[in-house]
This record gives structure tokens, C-alpha cells and sequence, in this order.
């Protein structure tokens, strides 16, 4: 478990004397933290800018827990959360997990217990903006490519030889050669298998026949 646990830690919880038991926990523990009684009174704040978890009751009025976990993903937020309850079941569990929830305690659980959960939910979202952060380096690297050179690494990357690209694209082998040049050198990678990777990390979709990015 990583000793980088800095972050804001999130309460959302109607019954007020839970969310100050919360608020006592973590303060012990060190973590900054704000507390809402509904997950609608969340959402009206803007998103935390730097990682955070989200410790959500499952049973509210309003939004419930799993409703709001679907209005965050509608809104593709990426909130850890880590849902509490005193009214779960094994199908509720596994449909908050599947959903991405980094975990689900039924009530009453222990201090250390619902910290752990914390620390993994803390964890995770410092590598999720690290990999952002990544993706969006990547994706700017890519928007200095010109139309023609962002054809040429599509069919580069699916393991084409200049030959191969050339004949697909209308043009001389050598052309072919110079954008695949030019596409390495504004990208920083020196093989076929870098640029694959690259092209993972920024998270397109290539299509060779409809050149699209997303």
C-alpha cells in the first residue's frame, strides 16, 4: 500500500451523527475531509482537482448511493467511492463493484477497516490522474501530427511496411518513409512497438479505413 495517502476524502451520509464519527476517523488519521447529508449536495460542488475519495451511504433520501454512483459516471466523474451501508445485500455489492467501487462495508465496521478502504480509494486515484495526465501529454503530441502523417502511423501501428502503406495510401514508398520519420521524431519513440504504446497511453481508436481519434 503506498505512503502517498494525501488527498481529500469525501462523506456523504443523511444521518449527521455518522458523518461526524467520519469526520473524527479521518481527522485521526490525517485526512482532510468534507462532509454533505445528500449526494445532491455533492454534485453541486465543483469536482476536487487534485485525489480524492468519496465515502458514500448506500440508503438515502433523494439520490441513493448507487444512483449517484451512475449520475458520476453518466458525468464521467471518476470519484473513488467506497460505499457503506446498513442495507446490503451480495447482488447491491456486486453491482457497485462491478461499477468500478473500491469497496463495500456493511455497517457497523471497524475504524481500520473502513481506513484501508480509504488509503486503497486515495491510491487509486493518484495513479487514475497520473495515467490522465499521461494520456493527455500523448494525445498533444498527436495533434502536432499532420492529417497524412496521423494516416500513415494508423497503418504503421497495425504492422504495415512502407510498402504496404504506400500502396494503400496512393504514394512512393519513400514518401511513405519520410511522414513514418517525421511521425517517430514529433512522438519521441524509435520503433513500431513504441508507438504502439504510445497509442494505448493516449487512448485513440485507430482505424485505418476512417482515420477517426477519440
Amino acid at each position: 500500500m503506498s505512503a502517498n495517502h494525501n488527498g481529500m476524502v469525501f462523506v456523504i451520509d443523511d444521518d449527521e451523527s455518522m458523518r461526524k464519527s467520519l469526520k473524527r476517523l479521518l481527522a485521526s488519521a490525517g485526512h482532510e475531509s468534507e462532509a454533505f447529508k445528500s449526494a445532491a449536495e455533492f454534485l453541486e460542488r465543483p469536482p476536487h482537482p487534485g485525489n480524492s475519495c468519496v465515502i458514500v451511504d448506500v440508503k438515502m433520501p433523494g439520490l441513493s448511493g448507487i444512483e449517484f454512483q451512475e449520475a458520476l459516471i453518466h458525468r464521467r466523474r471518476e470519484e473513488q467511492l467506497v460505499f457503506i451501508t446498513g442495507h446490503g445485500n451480495i447482488p447491491m455489492c456486486a453491482q457497485v463493484m462491478k461499477a468500478g467501487a473500491v469497496d463495500f462495508l456493511p455497517k457497523p465496521f471497524k475504524p481500520r477497516e473502513l481506513l484501508k478502504c480509504v488509503h486503497k480509494a486515495l491510491d487509486r486515484s493518484t495513479e487514475q490522474r497520473l495515467r490522465a495526465t499521461e494520456r493527455e501529454d500523448a494525445r498533444r503530441l498527436l495533434d502536432s501530427l499532420t492529417p497524412r502523417e496521423f494516416e500513415v502511423m494508423e497503418l504503421v501501428i497495425t504492422g504495415m511496411l512502407n510498402k504496404q502503406v504506400g500502396a494503400q495510401l496512393g504514394m512512393a514508398e519513400k514518401t511513405v518513409k519520410v511522414h513514418r520519420g517525421r511521425v517517430m521524431q514529433k512522438l519521441g519513440v524509435v520503433s513500431v512497438a513504441e508507438l504502439v504504446r504510445f497509442v494505448q497511453t493516449a487512448g485513440i481508436i485507430s482505424s485505418a479505413k476512417h482515420g477517426t481519434k477519440v
